[in-house]
Parts: C-alpha cells; sequence; structure tokens
C-alpha cells in the first residue's frame, strides 16, 4: 500500500514539472510574440491587410530638333496579384488556368508567379504590356477572381522604328547590380525598366521620372476594401536632340538601301558642331525590347548590333584626303593652279610604278581636284614632303577623337614621318605618295571626316559636335540648355588656301567626280573617295559641304559605305538625299486651293457669260 502511494505521488509530481514546463513555454512564447517580436508580426499583418500596386511614372520623351517625338510613351496595361488574396493552391491553380490564354503564358508559369507573389507577401505583376484585346479579357475574369488587379501604365515607344537607334539607344529590365546602384526614391524595382543604351542610358535620371503607387486596403480574399493613399507620379523631363529628321532618315533609308547595307552618315552644322544626322547601318528597332521581362532580355539584347560605325568604324579616308595635300602644297607656295601636270596613268618612283585610276592628260590644280588624279597629287606630295602634310594633319585633329560624348568612339591613326620615328621605323617615298591620296595607314571614323569637311566649310573651326539641346522638365517648364558651341581647334591657314580649296571643290561638283549633289540654286562642294581593301571590295566615301548661295556653309557631311566600292556610286547618291532633305527639296509642293465661281469670274471678259460650276 505504501509503495503504491509512493509511486502515485511520483507520477503527480512528473505530470505537474512537465504542465509547469508547457506553461513556461507557452509563456515565453507569448512573449516573444506580444513583446520581443511584436513590431515583425504587426508588419507582416499590416503587409496582408495593405497592398501597394506601383505605377510607373511616364518616361520623358525624346524630340527632333524640329519637334518630332522619336521616343515616346503609349497607354498599356499591367496585371498584378495581391498577396493578401486567395492562397488555396486549388484556387491559384484554378486562376492561372482561366487567366494564362491572355497573357500569353502557360497555366504553369502562370502559377509559378502566383506562389512567388504569395509567398513574398508582395502584390506580384503578372504580365505587362498587355494590349487592348487581352485586357477586356481579363477585366471579365476579374469579377470571379478576387485579388487580382489591372493598372493602366505606359509603355516607351519608338514610332519611326530604328531611327536614330545608335544614338537614342532602348530600354531594358533591371538586374540585381543595376538596381543596388539606383536611387530607391525614384520608384525603381527589380522588374523597372532602364536606358541600357545611348540617350536613354545618358539621360535615365532625367527621363526616368518619380513611380507612383496606390496603397489599398484588402480583406482576407484580396478584395479591396478602401484606398489607402494614391501617390501620383511624375512624368520624367523631355530631351530634345540636334537632329533634322528629314536629313537622318534620308541618310538611314539610304544607307539601308546601298550596294551593302553597311555604313555610316554624319551630318554636322558647320557653324556650331550640331549633329544634324548620325547613321549607322545595320541599325535596329528599339520597340523589340519593350515586351520583355528581365529573364528574356539578356537573349534578345544579343541579337542585335551596337556596333556604331559612325564613330567606331575606321577606314583610310582615300582621296578626300586631297584636300589636306593641296592645303599643304598652297600653304608652301608649291602650286601654281593653272600649271599643267601630266597624268599618263602611272607615276614612276624608282623601280616601284604607282597607278592612277584614268588617264587624264595635262590636268591643273582644278582638274587635278575634280578628276581625284592621283597622279596630280604624287607630283606635288613628292615636292613638299611628307612632313609638311603630316603637318596640316594636326592642324585638323587626325588620329585624334572628335570629343562628341558617345561612349566607344575610336580616335583613327594619324600617318606621317614623326610617328614612324617614334616607332624607330623608316619612311619611304612610297609612304609619302600613299598618304597624299588617303592610303595606307591613315585611318578615320566618318565622324572625324565630317568633323573635318565642317571645318573646312567653317575656313579652320574644329568644332566639338554635340548632338542634345536641351531638356526640359514637364513638372516645372524650366529648360535647361546643353547645347554648347566648342572650338576644338582653329587650323589656322592662309585665306587664299581656303579660298582655292572652295574653288577646287565647287569644280568638283560642277564639273567632276562629285557631281551627284550638284543642286539647283544652291552652293555645293564636295570631294569622293574610293578607299583600297586588301580584303574584298573597296569602300565608297562621300564628303561635302552646302550653303544657299551668297551665304555661309549651314551643313557638312560624310558619308561612307563599307565595300559600296566607287565613293560617287554608292556614297553620293545618299549625300544628295540628305542634301536635298536639308534644304526641303524632297517635300511635296502643296495643292493649290480649289478655286471657285467667283475666281473663274475674274478670269474671264466683262462681256462674257457667267462661269458655270
Amino acid at each position: 500500500m505504501a509503495v503504491t502511494k509512493i509511486f502515485f505521488n511520483m507520477r503527480l509530481k512528473v505530470m505537474m514539472a512537465l504542465a509547469c514546463m508547457v506553461c513556461a513555454v507557452i509563456a515565453l512564447r507569448l512573449i516573444d510574440i506580444q513583446v520581443l517580436r511584436h513590431q515583425t508580426y504587426l508588419q507582416m499583418a499590416e503587409r496582408n491587410r495593405t497592398q501597394v500596386i506601383y505605377q510607373t511614372a511616364p518616361r520623358g520623351r525624346v524630340f527632333t530638333a524640329d519637334g518630332v517625338a522619336v521616343a515616346s510613351n503609349e497607354p498599356s496595361f499591367s496585371f498584378y496579384y495581391l498577396a493578401a488574396g486567395n492562397k488555396d493552391p486549388e484556387y491559384l491553380s484554378r486562376l492561372a488556368h482561366d487567366f494564362a490564354p491572355h497573357l500569353k503564358m502557360t497555366s504553369e508559369e502562370v502559377l509559378e508567379k502566383l506562389e512567388k507573389g504569395v509567398k513574398s507577401g508582395k502584390a506580384t505583376v503578372l504580365a505587362e504590356n498587355l494590349s487592348t484585346k487581352s485586357t477586356v479579357a481579363l477585366q471579365e475574369l476579374q469579377l470571379y477572381y478576387p485579388g487580382v488587379y489591372l493598372v493602366e501604365e505606359t509603355k516607351r515607344n519608338y514610332p519611326y522604328g530604328g531611327f536614330a537607334s545608335h544614338l537614342i539607344g532602348y530600354l531594358g529590365s533591371m538586374d540585381d547590380r543595376e538596381w543596388r546602384k539606383r536611387d530607391l526614391k525614384m520608384g525603381y524595382r527589380l522588374n523597372s525598366k532602364l536606358g541600357k543604351n545611348g540617350i536613354e542610358k545618358k539621360f535615365e535620371k532625367e527621363l526616368k521620372g518619380r513611380d507612383g503607387g496606390v496603397y489599398l486596403e484588402v480583406d482576407y480574399r484580396g478584395r479591396v476594401k478602401s484606398i489607402i493613399e494614391d501617390k501620383k507620379w511624375a512624368a520624367g523631363s523631355d530631351v530634345y536632340l540636334t537632329l533634322n529628321f528629314d536629313v537622318q532618315k534620308a541618310a538611314e533609308e539610304g544607307l539601308k538601301n546601298s550596294l551593302t547595307g553597311r555604313g555610316a552618315a554624319v551630318a554636322l552644322d558647320p557653324r556650331t558642331g550640331a549633329v544634324l544626322a548620325l547613321a549607322s547601318a545595320p541599325s535596329y528597332d528599339p520597340n523589340i525590347f519593350v515586351p520583355y521581362s528581365d529573364e528574356e532580355f539578356p537573349k534578345k539584347s544579343k541579337k542585335i548590333s551596337e556596333y556604331n560605325l559612325a564613330i567606331q568604324g575606321i577606314y583610310p579616308p582615300a582621296s578626300t584626303f586631297k584636300v589636306i595635300t593641296a592645303a599643304a602644297a598652297l600653304e608652301g607656295g608649291h602650286i601654281q593652279v593653272e600649271r599643267k601636270i601630266n597624268c599618263l596613268g602611272h607615276y614612276d618612283s624608282g623601280p616601284r610604278v604607282f597607278k592612277c585610276w584614268g588617264t587624264h592628260g595635262p590636268v591643273n590644280f582644278f582638274e587635278g581636284m575634280s578628276n581625284s588624279c592621283d597622279v596630280y597629287f604624287y607630283t606635288i606630295a613628292s615636292q613638299i614632303g611628307a612632313a609638311s602634310i603630316e603637318k596640316i594633319q594636326r592642324k585638323f585633329m587626325f588620329g585624334r577623337q572628335t570629343g562628341i560624348d558617345l561612349p566607344g568612339e575610336k580616335a583613327g591613326n594619324m600617318y606621317g614621318p614623326t610617328r614612324r620615328a617614334r616607332n624607330k621605323t623608316y619612311w619611304f617615298v612610297g609612304d609619302t605618295l600613299n598618304l597624299s591620296i588617303g592610303q595606307g595607314e591613315l585611318l578615320v571614323t566618318p565622324l572625324k571626316l565630317a568633323q573635318f569637311a565642317a571645318a573646312i566649310a567653317s575656313r579652320g573651326n574644329v568644332y566639338k559636335p554635340y548632338y542634345v539641346e536641351k531638356i526640359v522638365s514637364n513638372q516645372t517648364g524650366k529648360e535647361e540648355k546643353l547645347g554648347k558651341t566648342e572650338i576644338l581647334q582653329k587650323a589656322e591657314l592662309k585665306p587664299e588656301t581656303y579660298d582655292l580649296i572652295f574653288e577646287a571643290l565647287k569644280y568638283t561638283v560642277d564639273k567632276g567626280t562629285a557631281a551627284r549633289v550638284k543642286l539647283k540654286g544652291k552652293d555645293v562642294y564636295g570631294k569622293t573617295g574610293t578607299a583600297q581593301n586588301p580584303h574584298g571590295a573597296d569602300h565608297g566615301w562621300f564628303m561635302a559641304f552646302a550653303a544657299e548661295p551668297g551665304q555661309e556653309p549651314s551643313i557638312a557631311l560624310a558619308v561612307f559605305v563599307e565595300f559600296g566600292e566607287g565613293g560617287s556610286s554608292a556614297a553620293g547618291p545618299i549625300a544628295r538625299k540628305m542634301l536635298e532633305a536639308y534644304f526641303g527639296m524632297n517635300k511635296p509642293k502643296p495643292a493649290a486651293p480649289a478655286r471657285t465661281a467667283e475666281d473663274y469670274r475674274e478670269l474671264l471678259p466683262e462681256e462674257n457669260i457667267n462661269a458655270v460650276v
């Protein structure tokens, strides 16, 4: 009996001890929940009750100098699922099945996003950039599925497709590294779009704007009970370029329809350095990136060519460089413009024979330039020497970057005896002859040649090219002027040297190889070039500048067609179209107004009968 009582007391004590331990665990848990982690659980409860639907601010637009919007926005819808909605797996599966066809996704893909959203506790974007047709269908389904939400936003649109694509750039989804570097006050999120190239990247801060959002109170099923706060977005600022829409369009269409579809064309205002056109072919349509998510974007971006041939392609300038050789000879007094040099189709330099592209017979300075006679320039180069030619190159900043504010610009290569001496290699007579006609190791970009043409047109002002004129705030209307005229260097030559170069280039257009750019009623000056290519077909160049009669030149350009063979035939027609576009010669004439009966009466003699209409 005593043993039984002792055993009973022991069991009672054990049970009481266990009960105390359970109570202690519960008490500690309550302290943890209500005291130690009170704020954490309060935030979780609030998150379940409050959901945020972010609204992306309309991005700033990009305009040409003549007011054409080349990067704008259009209405778009995004589709959200509120994480506080029904979390039942069967419900989510059914929702995914019904919505997938309208989202252009598989039900498995939709379900995966839904589950991630529920797990995160945040409103989740299921799809963006939805079409109007899809939006109508989703609005009908929305009635049967609490927790889904359609938001009207804007998406980037490039109305003219690949227009100036290498300059304007494109948008892409943000990755983790980029997100960490961004100002979160601007509303950046991991699925935000941002500029990946060109102006879209360079002026991301100005174009972005500030995102807004709607803070919603929802019930346990995800149904909206009230709007707690509607934080308005602030649109980004507009960027105005210096581009002339018609000139840029003419350049791009000309390159696209050229012999190879590969090349570049640049036009500058020789009075300021403003870029009127900067085209590179092949180009790409930035609209292809707009619909894609951060997972899809890298695959698409690899399929385009971001290579900007206008600033990154380097080639011999060929016969366009004969202007430099002529300037060197004129400065040294080695040219009597009427003196004839006989071209027999070749020039003998010791044991080596240098050929001319034709047999021109006796030619003076103007005929030598207009016919692009190699023998003429071989002869004067052998008289003045390579050092004189190299000196003029330096005046026009050959072998140096133009200074344009674009990444990846190449400097090219200045060619002369000084560079050879620095590299401890010999300079030969043949090098001088090659240099005189723009061949050999001399390399320039199309932009550099356009800068040179502009410097000749302005009689020595080597301007820094710029392509953004101003930024205008959509909030305040305030303008920030960015376009700045800056002379990098003054190419000092005698006034009569420039006079004779102008006359020779005008003669080349009127009667020589550059006749393709001759325009009625305009003063056009130009020079062709055909760059030798040991790896295939030759490259075609065309350099020109033009003015209204009696006025200073207002446009200078360079056109390059890769593997285009002759400069006159390949690049000349493109240069002509660009000049015609600049002077408004391609625009259709306005239709004559319809005449009324009264108009006809005025044309009839008084004694005649009334006009019948």
